[in-house]
C-alpha cells in the first residue's frame, strides 16, 4: 500500500507536516522554475510522428500528474492515463515506455487496481513506483505483505547494482522520499534486489527485460536526485534522446492549427490571464485575420487590465478584439452561489452564451478557442476507472454545455501550466502577462455577495470585505 493520507509527519524544524504541505511544496517549486534552457527558434522540429512518449498509468496517487511532468522535464513528451487504459490507446502513442504510479490501495485487497496483462508482455520498457512496484509484483508472482515497520518521510537508498542503468552517474547512497505501509517479501521469479534501505531489502528491483520497481517517490522534490532516476529510466532504458521542447510545440501545434482551421473562422476568449493570452497568440500567428478574440468584462478584472490588454494584443499585435463589458450578467449568475462547482459552471455557460451571442453578429464563425490546460483535462475526468476521482469541474471543461453550435480548438489542451509560461515567453509576450496573480474562475470562486450587497456594489473576497 502506498499510503498517501493526511498523517502527520515531522521534519527537521519541529513542524508538523501533513502530504498536502509536501503536495503543494513540489508544485511550488515547479511553478517557480521560469529559468531553465529555452528553445532555439531555429531547433530542427521533431514530426508528431516521431515523438517520443512515456505513458503514466494512474492508479490513483496524488504524484501521478507530477510524475508526467517529470518526465517532461527531461524533454520527453509523456501523457498520463487511467490504469486500465486499453493497448489500443495505448498503442496509437507508439510509447518508449510506461511508468505505472503509487496509489493509496493494497494490491491484497478485494477489487485493488490491477494492470493489465499487456504490462508484462515484453512489449515495452516499464517502471513501477510505489503501488506499482507492489502491483507489478503481485501479478508476476512475488508477495507483498503489510509492514511490520512502515515508512514515511525521508530513508537511504543504499544502491547494490552499481551497474544499473537506473542510476546510471549517481551516489552510491541517496535520500529518497518514502510513503508506504506494504512492502515485497518475496520478488517475483527473475527479479533481483537493486538497492534497500534500513527498512526495506527490496526497496528497488529489476530484472533483465527492462521491468524495474521502486518503492519511494522519485517524482517529489524530497527526493532529490529522483529527476536523474527518472531521466535514466527514459533515456538509458527507454532509448530516448530528449527531442520535445517548446519550440517543437509551437511550430507543430501552429501547423495543426492551419490543417484544422482551414479557410475557417475562430472566435476566442481574451481574458487578460495567460491561457487565453498564449492561446490567442499562438492562433493569431497560425491564422492571422482568421481570429477574433472577444474580450469579455466579467467583472472580475483587475486595475487597469482592459487597457493593458488591449495594448498588447490590438496595438502591438494588430489583433481583432471585440470589447464585451458583461460584468452585470456575471455577478447575476454568481450571486448568492456559495457551491465552487456551481460558480464554474454559471461562469463557464454564461461565458459560452455570450461567445455564441457575438459570433452571430460577425456572420458565419467555425470555431471557438479555449485556453483548457492538461491539469483542467485530467482533474475534470469522471471516467469508469475506479483508481482516481474527479476532482473538479473547471470552467474550460465541465461547464461547457453538451450541445454546442460552435467546434472547440484547445491548442494547450496537453500542456501544463508552466509549460505554457515558457510557450509565452517564446512567442514574445510581456512577463507581467504570463505571470498573472489569478485566475478568472479562481477569483470568481473566491467571490460572494449577496442579494443586500450587490446592490450598493459591495462584495467579499476570499473572506474579506471589499466596496468597489
Amino acid at each position: 500500500m502506498s499510503t498517501e493520507s493526511d498523517k502527520p509527519r515531522q521534519n527537521p524544524t519541529g513542524r508538523m507536516t501533513t502530504s498536502g504541505d509536501i503536495e503543494v511544496t513540489t508544485y511550488l517549486e515547479i511553478a517557480k522554475e521560469k529559468g531553465g534552457v529555452q528553445p532555439s527558434p531555429s531547433a530542427q522540429t521533431i514530426p508528431a510522428a516521431e515523438r517520443e512518449v512515456i505513458v503514466v498509468l494512474d492508479f490513483g496517487s496524488q504524484y501521478s500528474l507530477l510524475i508526467a511532468r517529470r518526465i517532461r522535464e527531461c524533454n520527453v513528451y509523456s501523457e498520463l492515463l487511467p490504469f486500465d487504459t486499453p493497448w489500443e490507446k495505448i498503442a496509437a502513442l507508439k510509447p518508449k515506455g510506461i511508468i505505472m504510479s503509487g496509489g493509496p490501495s493494497s494490491v491484497y485487497e478485494t477489487g485493488a487496481p490491477l494492470a493489465p496483462s499487456y504490462i508484462y508482455e515484453g512489449r515495452l520498457p516499464v517502471l513501477g513506483i510505489c503501488y506499482g512496484m507492489q502491483a507489478m509484483t503481485y501479478q508476476l508472482g512475488g508477495k507483498v505483505i503489510p509492514s511490520t515497520k512502515r515508512e514515511y518521510g525521508h530513508a537511504v537508498l543504499h544502491v547494490n547494482d552499481r551497474h544499473s542503468p537506473l542510476f546510471a552517474g549517481l551516489d552510491e547512497s541517496l535520500t529518497v522520499w518514502m510513503s508506504h505501509g506494504d512492502s515485497i517479501m518475496e520478488m517475483p521469479p527473475g527479479f533481483t534486489a537493486l538497492a534497500q534501505t534500513e527498512n526495506t531489502p527490496n526497496a528497488v528491483i529489476g530484472n533483465e527485460k527492462g521491468v524495474y520497481g521502486i518503492q519511494f517517490h522519485p517524482e517529489v522534490v524530497h527526493t532529490p536526485q529522483g529527476k536523474e532516476i527518472l531521466r535514466n529510466f527514459a533515456y538509458h532504458i527507454c532509448g530516448c534522446k530528449g527531442n520535445w521542447t517548446i519550440g517543437n510545440f509551437i511550430t507543430e501545434n501552429i501547423a495543426s492549427i492551419r490543417e484544422t482551421v482551414d479557410k475557417g473562422k475562430i472566435i476566442a476568449a481574451l481574458s487578460g490571464g495567460v491561457d487565453s493570452a498564449v492561446v490567442a497568440t499562438l492562433l493569431h500567428k497560425a491564422i492571422g485575420n482568421q481570429l477574433t478574440c472577444i474580450f469579455v468584462n466579467n467583472g472580475l478584472l483587475r486595475r487597469e487590465e482592459v487597457e493593458r490588454t488591449f495594448n498588447v494584443f490590438r496595438l502591438n499585435m494588430g489583433m481583432n478584439i471585440i470589447y464585451v463589458d458583461a460584468a452585470e450578467r456575471f455577478l447575476d449568475k454568481l450571486q448568492g452561489v456559495l457551491d465552487p462547482e456551481q460558480k464554474r459552471k454559471n461562469i463557464g455557460l454564461e461565458f459560452i452564451s455570450i461567445f455564441e451571442e457575438e459570433a452571430n453578429k460577425l456572420g458565419k464563425v467555425d470555431f471557438l478557442a479555449q485556453g483548457t490546460l492538461y491539469p483542467d483535462v485530467i482533474e475534470s475526468a469522471s471516467s469508469g476507472s475506479t483508481a482516481s476521482a474527479k476532482i473538479k469541474t473547471h470552467h474550460n471543461v465541465g461547464g461547457l454545455p453538451a450541445k454546442m453550435r460552435l467546434k472547440l480548438i484547445e491548442p494547450l489542451r496537453y500542456l501544463f501550466k508552466d509549460e505554457v509560461r515558457k510557450v509565452g515567453i517564446e512567442l514574445g509576450l510581456p512577463e507581467e502577462m504570463v505571470w498573472p496573480a489569478f485566475s478568472r474562475s479562481g477569483t470568481g470562486n473566491s467571490c460572494y455577495w449577496g442579494s443586500d450587497k450587490r446592490k450598493t456594489g459591495d462584495f467579499t473576497f476570499g473572506g474579506l470585505y471589499f466596496n468597489e
